[in-house]
């Protein structure tokens, strides 16, 4: 008997043991697991990060350069060819407002080989159902239908007022979609989820329809298709980018000539029309304010639903009005990188004080306040602006126009106007929706894969009569679902981290300058913080550049880095001989900005300028920047890619001299 309790005794506590270890072992799995996750998170947030310090530090570069692109604009084209009517497909610059539908019939003839869509007015839901279908298999809409589309969009829109009311007594949702930027498939996606507009099924779309994505002019067709066919059940805010100069460098403009080679310059002309006449927000019940952007402690409602919207082609191109304030007004240029201890600055020795919009305004001025740049003021914040949970109005120094507003602002405007909530879209957010101050700010972001595929979910709202906001989330998936979590992220940080080096890289002068200040001894080796401080210093993305180092530099056995292996594996596209390094570095850093300039000049969008303009146009730029670049260098280097020796040079092929490529990454595709 004893001998078989001890047998019992001796299993138990074998049981016990083995117990034990699962437990240990289970334990430890998911140590090993949450530390894991944690990691990828970390990897994630920092490369999301890196995309949108970019992102605004671009916007900010747009907008610091708005008044050069206004002067080439005011210079390079026509103005007396914005009054002509066109007389033949080649002619036109801009459509009168008094061409009808039967005259766009007899100037553009639709030939017997397109097999896309024919359109006839009014529109009815087959023709939406058949746009629809001719997107999803790539087919392109006739110029003919474009423009008379877009003729009777503009037509309606002129007819809507500044700030549209909407009530959910007659419906029992109402569908409400942040930024697309281009991303028809989200659009698809959403339709598909949700249901195609109608009486029944209203939607709100809250600008940032283009730019950035490859298929603009496809969300635009759809959207105005369906607002001339359900005019009172789908509603369009106008976001920051229905705006024609910030097409020139975020990409619609060149989608729109690419696919439209004939009909570009009238499309486009068009557009900037419609853009104009877009309403700048909506209100639901009375209780819910749905716009772009955001507001400052100057936003005035009324004020905004009485002036003339369409006036602001740009906001780009602050209004010039009176000649008596007209230096005044040239001297209002964006503030790109505000100090963060004080609140005014120095030009040209007047204080000047900058406004919560991010411009700078002059001080001592007994001028009353111009009504124009009041207008362009309210528009500019409540297309431009962003929340942020400490109170207060101030300058939006990442984006460098529009404001940063608190729940203070929030709540004194809702006070004022009796509203419950603000919804805005404007900010990429990686689950496609936010949350902030108290719940009575969402941000809506409806473009999943924004920076990068499987970077972020896109989102829309559904509103009830209770006006209960319900989030609706989804990820258009490709190559996502045959990856794992490790190698999403993998993609996303890989991608992050490119576009940082070449940023670095496009900054190599000042970065090796900075680092010399606190290389005292020469050794090409500093301390951590030192490289950090410098990174911030030059470059500005406020990024977390110490945990970034191990992906950016190398460091020794004792701790420090060698900050010149932060460009070891980066060097220009196609050498150029001819190009000195300051000339190239500069070259490669406004290459955009460049691309942009060339494409004004270049009126018959050839892809060639001439010499002398090329010479002419640098001089004014690196003027505008204050950039000291000798003029026989960017003549020598000019001279030497006229390969022909016919006067002209192919620009596109000149900048494409000038990009950053990744050694390790030629070498593992070559």
């Amino acid at each position: 008997m004893g001998s078989i309790l001890g047998t019992m005794g001796c299993s138990s506590s074998v049981a016990d043991r083995k117990s034990e270890n699962v437990i240990r072992a289970a334990i430890l799995i998911q140590k090993w697991y949450r530390f894991t996750m944690a990691r990828l998170e970390m990897r994630r947030r920092y490369s999301l990060s890196i995309f949108q310090s970019i992102e605004y530090a671009d916007e900010q570069d747009q907008l610091q350069l708005s008044n050069f692109f206004t002067f080439m604009l005011d210079h390079c084209t026509h103005p007396e060819a914005d009054s002509q009517i066109f007389t033949s497909p080649s002619a036109p610059q801009v459509v009168d407002e008094d061409f009808s539908l039967k005259e766009f019939e007899k100037k553009i003839a639709v030939p017997d080989s397109y097999y896309g869509p024919r359109l006839s007015f009014p529109l009815t839901v087959e023709d939406a159902n058949a746009l629809l279908h001719a997107f999803r298999n790539e087919q392109l809409l006739h110029a003919r239908y474009v423009l008379q589309l877009l003729s009777e969009t503009r037509r309606v829109l002129k007819e809507m007022p500044n700030i549209t009311h909407l009530s959910t007594s007659y419906s029992k949702e109402i569908t409400v979609c942040g930024d697309l930027h281009g991303n028809l498939d989200d659009l698809l996606l959403i339709f598909y989820k949700n249901g195609l507009p109608s009486e029944q099924n209203p939607y709100v779309f809250n600008g940032d329809f283009v730019d950035r994505g490859k298929n603009s002019m496809e969300i635009l067709i759809i959207l105005f298709a369906f607002l001339l066919i359900y005019p009172n059940d789908l509603h369009l805010n106008r976001g920051n980018h229905e705006d024609y100069i910030m097409n020139l460098r975020y990409g619609f403009t060149k989608e729109v000539s690419k696919k439209y080679k004939d009909h570009w310059k009238q499309i486009l002309s068009l557009l900037r029309d419609v853009f104009s006449w877009l309403p700048l927000a909506t209100i639901i019940d009375s209780k819910v304010l749905i716009l772009h952007g955001g507001i400052s402690d100057t936003t005035d409602l009324d004020f905004l639903n009485a002036l003339e919207r369409n006036k602001l082609k740009s906001l780009m191109r602050p209004p010039k009005s009176g000649t008596n304030r007209q230096d005044q007004v040239k001297k209002k240029t964006p503030v790109t990188k505000p100090s963060k201890h004080t609140a005014s600055q120095h030009v040209a020795g007047k204080t000047q004080h900058i406004s919560s919009s991010g411009f700078t305004e002059p001080s001592g001025s007994n001028l009353p306040p111009d009504p124009a740049l009041k207008e362009w003021k309210q528009i500019l914040d409540i297309l431009w602006s962003d929340p942020r949970s400490q109170n207060g109005c101030t300058p939006n120094k990442c984006r460098g126009g529009g404001c940063y507003f608190g729940p203070d602002v929030t709540a004194k405007l809702f006070e004022r106007y009796n509203l419950k909530m603000l919804i805005r879209s404007h900010e990429f957010k990686p689950e496609g929706y936010e949350i902030s101050h108290d719940g009575k700010v969402i941000t809506i972001f409806s473009a999943s894969n924004y920076y990068e595929e499987g970077s972020n979910r896109g989102a829309y709202i559904k509103l009830n009569p209770e006006l209960t906001p319900r989030f609706v989330q989804y990820q258009v998936s490709k190559l996502t679902r045959r990856q794992n979590l490790r190698e999403r992220v993998g993609t996303i940080e890989s991608s992050a981290l490119k576009s940082l080096r070449e940023k670095i890289y496009a900054h190599r002068s000042e970065l090796i300058s900075a680092f010399a200040q606190y290389d005292t001894n020469g050794t090409g080796r500093i301390s951590v913080n030192d490289w950090a401080a410098a990174m911030e210093s030059v470059l500005q993305l406020e990024l977390p550049w110490r945990m970034l180092r191990s992906q950016l530099a190398q460091m020794n056995p004792d701790g420090e880095v060698d900050f010149m292996s932060c460009f070891y594996d980066l060097k220009m596209g196609q050498p150029i001989k001819e190009a000195q390094p300051a000339l190239a570095e500069t070259l490669c850093r406004y290459r955009k900005d460049l691309e942009i300039i060339f494409n004004i000049i270049d009126k018959d969008h050839s892809g060639l300028i001439s010499l002398e303009e090329f010479s002419q146009t640098w001089r004014l730029f690196t003027s505008h920047l204050g950039i000291d670049i000798q003029d026989d260098s960017i003549d020598k280097l000019v001279l030497s890619i006229d390969y022909n020796k016919d006067g002209h040079i192919d620009f596109n092929e000149f900048l494409e001299a000038f990009h950053v490529v990744h050694r390790l990454e030629k070498k593992a595709t070559s």
